[in-house]
């Protein structure tokens, strides 16, 4: 696997070694030795999966305390652009993103260490989206920031107008009113 150090230390785009022939591909998507290695030593305990159609978008989410939370993400079906918030106050790029375009065609993954802000939005017809963590999800710990924060400025790709939010990403905090209070 190849790795690609981002702007924000600890994030990482992964892109594996694809072997292709006439049958098909093959590709090894998660081995712990390797990540280990490369990336960070990291005991994933939790499996998620979820399915959006275009201009679902999802975040900027975190788990605060005890409960944050390492990602490993990538796409199985579909095209989304993943985003990655730095949330450490101590951190030279506090309040700074990065972001990647995963896709079941390109097999990039990408990795958030703990202590960062999480979001994707779907730039295709649908998208069926895999993330591990390394902590099991607490509703209670649970925090987001608002997609459409003027600090962060994030450019998700696509016109405001398609944007699709659940109701309770329709009710985050700003990036500013997180600095008064961070939950890290």
């Amino acid at each position: 696997m190849n790795v690609i150090k981002t702007d924000i230390k600890g994030v990482v785009v992964i892109e594996p070694k694809l072997f292709k022939d006439n049958r098909g591909y093959f590709y090894e998507s998660f081995n712990v030795k390797e990540f280990n290695d490369k990336v960070a030593s990291v005991n994933f305990v939790q499996d998620n999966e979820s399915k959006s159609s275009y201009g679902v978008l999802r975040g900027i989410h975190y788990q605060k305390g005890e409960y944050s939370q390492a990602k490993l993400v990538r796409v199985v079906k579909g095209k989304v652009l993943d985003i990655a918030v730095d949330l450490r106050k101590d951190s030279p790029t506090y309040g700074k993103w990065t972001s990647v375009i995963l896709s079941a065609r390109n097999k990039k993954q990408f990795f958030l260490p703990r202590g960062m802000g999480h979001a994707f939005v779907v730039l295709s017809k649908t998208a069926v989206f895999q993330y591990k963590c390394d902590n099991f999800y607490c509703k209670e710990s649970e925090g987001g920031i608002t997609w459409n924060d003027s600090t962060l400025n994030i450019d998700w790709k696509i016109p405001e107008k398609d944007i699709i939010l659940s109701e309770k990403d329709k009710c985050h905090k700003t990036f500013e009113q997180y600095k008064s209070n961070p939950d890290f």
